[in-house]
């Protein structure tokens, strides 16, 4: 009787915790979702506005302009994308990076959608496919990444944060953001599409591990270990606005001299694949790699590789005048062979 009594309890309690962790994860991919919706409408939101401050004939946010700030609508765009890492932040707790990461490919989507009906934006057949390519390439690089590891205490972050292998990466990153912020941005930036994105994507890259390591200084002062009357404590945060000023600064222009539809998807995925090698470098996490998941991550660069090219090269092309081309030239060649006949 008591086995028995014990068995039913041992069952009780394993459907409960099974039904918490359905319900956890439930959580995190409505958050996960709901970040998406933010961070894509912000996207639409912040042009808007940009757009207002250009019809103002103010210097613009491509052209070096800081007039934008002035501007409400701005703000708000910045608003919703702040509730949308918000929230993408919060998911982290309730389900695990391999659902939630994937998920931010949403707000690709969720911009092109909006940019349509909001800012008469569009992209055709080709570029559609290239965007595809970037969401596809972009999803198999993060499932075959490593989880995320730990920072216990500052005393770890530090170490990392002073490895030989991460020091190569940030110095790096700065060193070809300062090189394209200084020499090819005046002369390219306005041009090509890849030079402010790939500013902000590489400086996000240090924005992300700057804000995991203030993170780490938040938890532990919650905790009663206050990590602010020293230091290390400010320089995080200090990194963090820095860092995070820069992105957003270039994103900017990005967003006020090219098409949305098309700044989206290639910020999406140069963002997230360079956050994704600054994090395992930083945490190390590259150590747990087998060859099965270096061969996904090839092939996701080579997948990115190509969307990319697509969006890029065929971006304006004309496909109604191409099919007309088209159907001339089949007409031609089918009464070429009636006659010869």
């Amino acid at each position: 009787m008591l086995k028995n009594l014990t068995h039913l309890v041992s069952l009780t309690n394993s459907t409960n915790l099974s039904m918490q962790m359905d319900f956890n994860l439930l959580i995190g991919v409505l958050l996960a979702t709901s970040s998406s919706a933010f961070i894509g409408a912000s996207f639409i939101i912040k042009k808007k506005g940009l757009l207002k401050v250009s019809r103002n004939s103010e210097l613009r946010a491509g052209r070096g302009g800081y007039a934008y700030l002035r501007e409400w609508l701005w703000w708000v765009g910045l608003i919703m994308m702040a509730l949308g890492e918000a929230a993408n932040f919060t998911a982290y707790a309730f389900a695990p990076p391999i659902l939630v990461t994937p998920l931010g490919a949403l707000s690709v989507i969720v911009t092109a959608i909006l940019a349509a009906y909001f800012l008469n934006e569009c992209l055709n057949t080709i570029g559609k496919i290239g965007c595809l390519l970037c969401i596809v390439g972009s999803v198999v690089i993060i499932l075959h990444a490593p989880g995320e590891g730990e920072l216990p205490n500052l005393h770890t972050v530090t170490t990392y944060i002073f490895s030989p292998l991460f020091l190569i990466y940030a110095i790096s990153a700065i060193i070809i953001s300062l090189v394209l912020i200084i020499h090819i941005a005046p002369r390219y930036g306005n041009t090509n599409i890849l030079v402010y994105i790939s500013i902000c994507s590489l400086i996000g890259s240090l924005t992300v591990v700057m804000t995991k390591c203030l993170s780490v200084a938040l938890r532990l002062t919650i905790e009663g270990d206050n990590q602010f009357g020293q230091l290390t404590g400010w320089l995080f945060l200090l990194g963090m606005l820095v860092t995070l000023l820069t992105q957003m600064n270039y994103l900017n222009r990005a967003l006020d001299m090219f098409n949305t539809s098309i700044v989206t998807p290639i910020y999406y995925v140069l963002f997230t694949s360079l956050t994704i090698i600054a994090s395992a470098i930083f945490l190390r996490e590259y150590q747990l790699i087998g060859l099965r998941d270096w061969v996904g991550i090839i092939c996701g660069f080579g997948t990115i590789i190509c969307g990319i090219f697509l969006l890029n090269t065929f971006k304006d092309l004309d496909l109604s005048k191409f099919k007309i081309v088209i159907t001339k030239e089949s007409l031609e060649q089918k009464k070429e062979l009636l006659e010869s006949i």
